[in-house]
């Protein structure tokens, strides 16, 4: 693909120049710079990527059609909840995703009481369903977002665990999946008080949070109606900055139910077998340390 002649079809202007930064996943990503001065950051397919096309579409394989309609899709669909809270999508298709380009600083406590404040927002701004209207993505892995209007921990099971097990299998073992499966066994007990669904980002870790100009803006959703004790295990998955000051702010403003510490396990599954799937089995003890942790409550 000419990347240059392909952003000037999709933005209705010439780019100066393309500035490369690399790759991840089954995509480059790039600097662009318009002649009005402007810069926008830019991800491209590219199906030379061992990781892209032809691999195969199933959980255990991966693919980079349709990630692009995804993650647009769950960027404009977050915004509808919180613009304030979520990059705006300048130019999207199958091949390549325009963002502003949003230059980032180091987190403080009073912007991070913000994230928090708006992130509850966001939550608040229930969808009518678990899932989505559009097929899901995370990474390059699909996700299944079938909509459903019964009990959350099924839905999750179902949706966010066992596609994932098959893939999994040959790196946790009989005893592993074992584990797993119990867990989807006692879903019911386990996943807490019922709640309504909640519009949440689905992958929110660290790195999908951009902090500029003293607030936070979200990126790379794998967008969908969810809990939304979701959002807040995977910040506390891999650390986030002011971790503490984003949790206090957002329980003023929509207080938690009793036992959501115990749960954080529980939610962190699907990431984590997310991570095993695509990483291998330097991830397993962390995904069945969570998965006995949630047994355990």
């Amino acid at each position: 693909m000419d990347l240059p002649a392909h952003l000037r079809r999709l933005l209705g202007e010439p780019v100066d120049h393309l500035e490369p930064l690399g790759h991840r996943h089954a995509w480059t990503l790039h600097r662009a710079h318009l002649p009005d001065g402007r810069t926008l950051f830019v991800k491209a397919r590219t199906d030379t990527d061992p990781d892209a096309v032809g691999v195969g579409a199933g959980v255990g394989g991966t693919t980079s059609d349709g990630v692009f309609t995804a993650e647009a899709a769950g960027l404009r669909w977050l915004a509808a909840g919180n613009p304030d809270l979520v990059a705006p999508v300048l130019a999207s298709d199958d091949h390549v995703l325009v963002l502003p380009w949003l230059p980032t600083e180091t987190p403080s406590a009073i912007a991070a009481e913000h994230f928090g404040t708006g992130l509850a927002q966001l939550h608040a701004a229930t969808p009518a369903n678990y899932g989505a209207t559009w097929p899901g993505f995370i990474a390059t892995l699909p996700l299944d977002n079938s909509p459903s209007t019964g009990e959350w921990g099924t839905w999750y099971a179902e949706h966010r665990l066992a596609p994932y097990l098959p893939a999994a299998a040959h790196v946790l073992g009989r005893d592993g999946i074992r584990l797993i499966e119990r867990v989807m066994d006692r879903i019911g007990h386990l996943a807490g008080p019922p709640e309504p669904p909640s519009r949440i980002h689905g992958d929110l870790w660290s790195g999908n949070i951009l902090w500029g100009s003293g607030h936070a803006v979200l990126i790379d959703p794998a967008a969908h109606g969810g809990h939304r004790e979701t959002d807040l295990a995977m910040l506390a998955l891999f650390g986030t900055p002011h971790l503490d000051r984003i949790l206090a702010a957002y329980h003023e403003v929509a207080p938690l139910s009793s036992g959501w510490r115990q749960r954080i396990p529980l939610h962190q599954l699907h990431p984590l077998l997310v991570h095993v799937v695509l990483f291998g089995g330097s991830y397993r003890g962390m995904l069945l340390a969570a998965a006995a942790s949630a047994l355990a409550g």
